[in-house]
């Protein structure tokens, strides 16, 4: 990600709650001074616990499951070539997510987990 966005000063990226999205997976793969170059220029936002339909990435799986893994692929290679192909199909045809979900919906749906990051949401439950 840094590399496609080689002039930002802060990439923000939102994922859900996995115990390895930190920085701790950058200094595991890489040298310490790439690993600390790179935690800083990263900013983390995450989905509340149990909602992965927020998450875009979750859907794009879900599109890459129905779409290309939904049958025996014989070799690593194939299944890398075709994997491939169907994300550079959906991004050459600039594919966007339907979003259906409206500020009210994910205020009702969500309030809780609103509430229990600062009791002073709870004023947003109807509005």
């Amino acid at each position: 990600m840094a590399i496609a966005y080689p002039d930002a000063i802060k990439i923000r990226l939102v994922q859900d709650n996995l115990n390895t999205h930190d920085t701790s997976a950058f200094y595991e793969s890489l040298p310490a001074d790439e690993a600390r170059a790179l935690a800083e220029r990263f900013e983390f936002f995450f989905t509340p616990i149990s909602a992965s339909w927020l998450n875009m990435i979750e859907i794009e799986f879900s599109a890459l499951a129905r779409l290309c893994l939904n049958r025996r692929i014989p070799s690593i290679e194939k299944l890398e070539r075709e994997v491939l192909a169907l994300v550079d199909e959906r991004n050459s045809k600039k594919v966007k997510i339907n979003w259906q979900f409206s500020i009210q919906s994910a205020r009702t749906k969500l309030n809780s987990s609103y509430t229990a990051l600062l009791h002073d949401n709870s004023k947003f439950k109807n509005t």
